[in-house]
């Protein structure tokens, strides 16, 4: 398997869970990333388990400037850290870790929160006005206001 794949995949995981943390997706991936890790060893699994815990309190415990520094550094953490399961596996055990780790970003892509724009034009004009935007867009005109 290429190395450049297997790159990208330990950092999609590492990704997943930085990005899973503090949504409704975090204990799906927190359990599936801890099984992978502790390979079916109930006490390493339950290790895993709870350093995934402390990584998310670290996240939610991250000031407001200091945020972006502190989930990349997580990212780069878990993403080490499946570097090195890769390595230590034969190459049908990679495939099978790979494939792990895709479903672990597909799981945290999908609790992403959708992004929110809101516009308020009361009291605007509107003549030979534009809204431009990209992506889905619902568009609410209350001209009675």
């Amino acid at each position: 398997m290429l190395p450049e794949l297997l790159a990208a995949a330990a950092a999609a995981g590492g990704s997943a869970i930085v990005q899973a943390a503090g949504t409704d997706a975090w204990n799906g991936v927190r359990d599936a990333a801890a099984r992978l890790l502790g390979r079916s060893e109930a006490r390493r699994e339950q290790a895993e388990s709870e350093r995934l815990d402390r990584t998310r309190a670290v996240l939610e415990a991250a000031a407001d400037d200091e945020t972006e520094r502190v989930q990349a550094a997580q990212t780069a953490v878990w993403q080490t850290r499946f570097e090195v399961l890769l390595e230590e596996l034969p190459d049908e055990g990679r495939q099978q870790v790979v494939s792990a780790l895709e479903q672990l970003a597909a799981l945290a892509e999908a609790a992403r929160p959708a992004e929110t724009v809101h516009n308020d034009f009361r009291g605007a004009r509107f003549d030979r006005s534009q809204v431009q935007g990209s992506g889905t867009m619902n568009v609410t005109n209350n001209y009675a206001e």
